[in-house]
Parts: C-alpha cells; sequence; structure tokens
C-alpha cells in the first residue's frame, strides 16, 4: 500500500549531519537514478515505521575502490555503508560495524576519513581487514616475496591435493609456515600481513586467477569431500600454480585505484582505528558514547555457514575453529536475544543522536522477514526505530518487496532498518 506520510513535523536532532526530517524529505524525493520513491508500510502492523524503496545506489554509479575486492560470504557493497556515511557523519567521526567480516563499512570508512572500528568474532576478519588499512607498494610484496623460501621440503596435507598441483601445495605450505612462524616470534609486519591476506583470498576458486583446480566460489570452501566429487564429474585434476605470480597479480588489482593520497589517508585512519577479535556484545574496548554511525549487516539464523565456508583460510592462518564460538543460530527467538544483547551495547557506544544502519533480508523462502524482529529488539535496547530503506536494484513491483516474489523475479536488493539513540 502506498502511504502519504508528512514528515515535516519531526524535530531534527541536534548534532546530527542531517536530521531525521531532513533525511526522509530527502528519501522521499530522491530520483537519482531515475525512479520515483515508494512509501510503504511497515510489514508488522504493529509498528507505523515508513518504508522507502527505491534505487538509492547502483552498480552504475562511482564504482567501488579496488581495495574492497577481497571474496567474503554474504557481504554487502560499499555503496551501502557510503550512503549512510556521507548523510549522518562528517570526517573523523567514528562508524562501527560489529560484524565486521572482509571489512567493507571499516574500509570505505577510512577512504572517507571517517575513524574506522570494528569487531568480529573470527580472527580471520582481522587478517582480512587491516592489510587494506597499511597497504603496502607493489615494490615491497614483490621484493618480499623473493625473500620466502616456497620450494623447501615441506610436510603437506595429503588431502588437500584434491585442490592444489603438489608443487603449489608446497608453496602454499611453506608461505603458511613463514606466517606462522613470524607471527609466533612477532615480526609480521605490514607486507607480511599483505602477502597472508591476499594469499587467504586467493586459496580456492573457479578461475585461473586461484591457486586451486576449478571449485566453488571463492566466497565457500568446498569440503574435501565434495570436491574429490567435483574433481570426478569434471574430469580435471588440479593444475600448476605460481603462487608468487598469483599474489602479485591480486595486489596489483587491488592498488590499482590508490594514490598517494588516498595512501596516507589509510595510515592515517588506521592510527585512529580500533579492530576487536571477539563478541560484540562485549566490547569494552570501545568507549561509551565514542561512536556516531554503526552500519552491519548481521548473521541471518543458519542460512550461511561461516565454519565450513572458511575451513580453509582458517587452517591457512592456524585459527582452530573449534575454538571460534560463531554464532549459527537456528531459532528465532535465540536470533533475536542476541540481537537484543548485541543492540544494548550498540546503544552504550554510540553518541546521543547517532545512528545503526542495520541490513537485513527475509528467509526460510521468504516466511521470515528479519525486519519484524529487529524493530521489536531494539525498541527492547532502548533505540528508536525511523525507517526501513530498501534498495531495490531492478524495481519490481513494489508490493512484492518483502516477499519471494522478489527474489524468483531476480532483484538484487537491500533492506536496512535505520535506528537512532535518543529521541
Amino acid at each position: 500500500m502506498q502511504l502519504s506520510f508528512n514528515f515535516t513535523d519531526r524535530s531534527p536532532v541536534q548534532g546530527e549531519t542531517l536530521s531525521t526530517c531532513e533525511l526522509m524529505r530527502e528519501l522521499e524525493a530522491f530520483r537519482d537514478f531515475g525512479k520515483a520513491t515508494s512509501v510503504l508500510e511497515f510489514p508488522s502492523g504493529d509498528f507505523d515505521i515508513p518504508v522507502f524503496v527505491n534505487e538509492f545506489w547502483t552498480a552504475r554509479q562511482r564504482a567501488a575502490h579496488s581495495l574492497h575486492e577481497i571474496s567474503y560470504r554474504a557481504c554487502f557493497k560499499p555503496q551501502l555503508p557510503r550512503f549512510f556515511m556521507d548523510r549522518l557523519t562528517v570526517p573523523g567521526d567514528a562508524v562501527y560495524d560489529p560484524f565486521m567480516g572482509r571489512g567493507t563499512t571499516l574500509l570505505e570508512a577510512a577512504l572517507r576519513g571517517r575513524r574506522p572500528f570494528g569487531c568480529d568474532i573470527n580472527p580471520l576478519s582481522r587478517i582480512l581487514v587491516e592489510p587494506r588499512l597499511t597497504p603496502p607498494t607493489g615494490v615491497e610484496i614483490a621484493e618480499r616475496l623473493l625473500t620466502i623460501d616456497l620450494t623447501a621440503e615441506a610436510t603437506e596435507r595429503e588431502d588437500l591435493l584434491v585442490f592444489y598441483h603438489p608443487e603449489t601445495l608446497r608453496s602454499l605450505t611453506n608461505l603458511r609456515s613463514y606466517m606462522l612462524e613470524r607471527e609466533a616470534d612477532g615480526r609480521v609486519d605490514d607486507v607480511d600481513r599483505w602477502i597472508r591476506m591476499v594469499a587467504t583470498n586467493r586459496l580456492t576458486g573457479h578461475s585461473p586467477g586461484f591457486l586451486s583446480v576449478y571449485t566453488l566460489p571463492p566466497n565457500q570452501a568446498a569440503s574435501v569431500r565434495s570436491q574429490r566429487r567435483i574433481n570426478a564429474r569434471r574430469e580435471q585434476t588440479p593444475p600448476r600454480r605460481n603462487l608468487t605470480e598469483i599474489i602479485l597479480k591480486k595486489s596489483r588489482s587491488l592498488l590499482k585505484d590508490l594514490d598517494e593520497d588516498e595512501r596516507a589517508l589509510l595510515v592515517r585512519m588506521h592510527k585512529n582505528s580500533l579492530l576487536v577479535t571477539g563478541c560484540c556484545s562485549e566490547t569494552s574496548r570501545i568507549d561509551d558514547g565514542s561512536v556516531q554511525l554503526v552500519v552491519t549487516s548481521p548473521p541471518f539464523l543458519d542460512v550461511v555457514n561461516y565454519k565450513a565456508d572458511n575451513w580453509l583460510r582458517c587452517w591457512f592462518n592456524g585459527i582452530d575453529l573449534d575454538h571460534v564460538p560463531v554464532w549459527q543460530l537456528k531459532k528465532v527467538e535465540d536470533w533475536q536475544q542476541r540481537m537484543t544483547s548485541v543492540f544494548r551495547e550498540m546503544r552504550r557506544i554510540l553518541m546521543d543522536g547517532g545512528h545503526v544502519a542495520f541490513e537485513v533480508g527475509e528467509v526460510r523462502g521468504g516466511k521470515i522477514l528479519m525486519e519484524t524482529l529487529v524493530v521489536p529488539a531494539a525498541i527492547d535496547a532502548g533505540l528508536k526505530p525511523l525507517l526501513v530503506l530498501v534498495n531495490d536494484q531492478e524495481f519490481t513491483k513494489t508490493a512484492n518487496c518483502w516477499g519471494v516474489s522478489n527474489r524468483s523475479r531476480g532483484t538484487n536488493t537491500n533492506r536496512v532498518v535505520l535506528l537512532r539513540k535518543g529521541e
């Protein structure tokens, strides 16, 4: 149902870059990509929250920075955090992601002169995020790779030969040993971290730009058993890959957009960054009232198995998955209870008038619309729901924006619940 809201009676909140009133008027009038905004009712009649549907960011706008191109399961595009940062923060503000994953929010924040704060339960996240806040030069990367003996005799995991040619596996095993030894001795530097991050990203994939034979997309590692089936079905054996060349090629791709001013900005923002490995409902390292904006996307119940998807990356980085309590919640009430605790912690660290942009989706065939779980959890935690923004890049019938028919039509949507601390 198309609605007509009167946004002029909503008072601005002191200290915001855009007041709630101004933001809603902008969303309603938004025409940047030639489409008109629809304003709909919230899917649950219990809450009077406007829902704005349009193409608010798109693949046709300025492309994301090349440094973002690190694969990770269930990550959003950089245009999403950029949209909210540009409207709700100013340079120097802290922007936080409690489920930082590959670090999209943090990197975009740093590139826009905001202080990047992040948290993730999996140590793998920091391995993927931090090197792109302190990127070395291509020359430094090439020179460091020449110092690492990748051909030495090594004790290898024979089961990994389903993914790798024997020579490739030897190179990979030697690089892994080098990194783990440097880490244990406290000698890992920015160049090592970069090489480790790129190697982690190139472990498996479905093109010659990866170290493995053809397998699942790089954000999902097949199990050894599954890879044996893939190899048999495709009648393939792992080809020899040159680890050094692959790391250098990917490094050039990641660094291609980076100029010296941006490099200096990233270094400056990294000095003021805060990356926490742990549970985001207990972040004592983050001060009360220190964050202006949170942009995040939580685990969607048990839709994504982050442990299974990242098992090979964790092996390479010496991470014992049995000791990483990644959330894998099957019951709606358990998910909602955990999110309430996360929202309480967000409220503690948010400044008065600060915002949370909480990206959610639909699960279990559209039977569960997660925004209907988010809003009551946020209210219980003391946060105020302001609106829902639906970014629909295909923009089919807006009446379908809450249902499965949208996905079956191939639309590409983000649904973001915007919350605020304070009245």
